[in-house]
């Protein structure tokens, strides 16, 4: 049986709070699952952006959890933005 370090089991317990209040909410449980895909390809070493994402995704289960919450705002960087660069702005 695998052993899991408390910084997983507790990125473990905020994903299962996320899947059970994206349930009731359509689209959001692809959405929830590909954040959580993206970011298991932190090292594990990188403590500081793991605990920075555990805080971030707090809130954002708060949000999610809200009856008023009907979809999740998204940030993409478009090709333009891309191109442009940092100092385009």
């Amino acid at each position: 049986m695998i052993r899991h370090s408390n910084l997983q089991k507790q990125v473990l317990s905020l994903y299962k709070q996320f899947i059970r209040a994206g349930k009731d909410k359509p689209g959001f449980l692809p959405q929830i699952q590909h954040e959580f895909r993206k970011n298991a390809k932190i090292p594990r070493a990188d403590i500081m952006h793991i605990e920075y994402l555990m805080r971030r995704g707090r809130r954002q289960l708060d949000q999610l959890r809200d009856p008023n919450t009907k979809q999740l705002g998204v940030f993409i960087k478009t090709s333009m933005e891309a191109e442009k660069g940092p100092s385009a702005s």
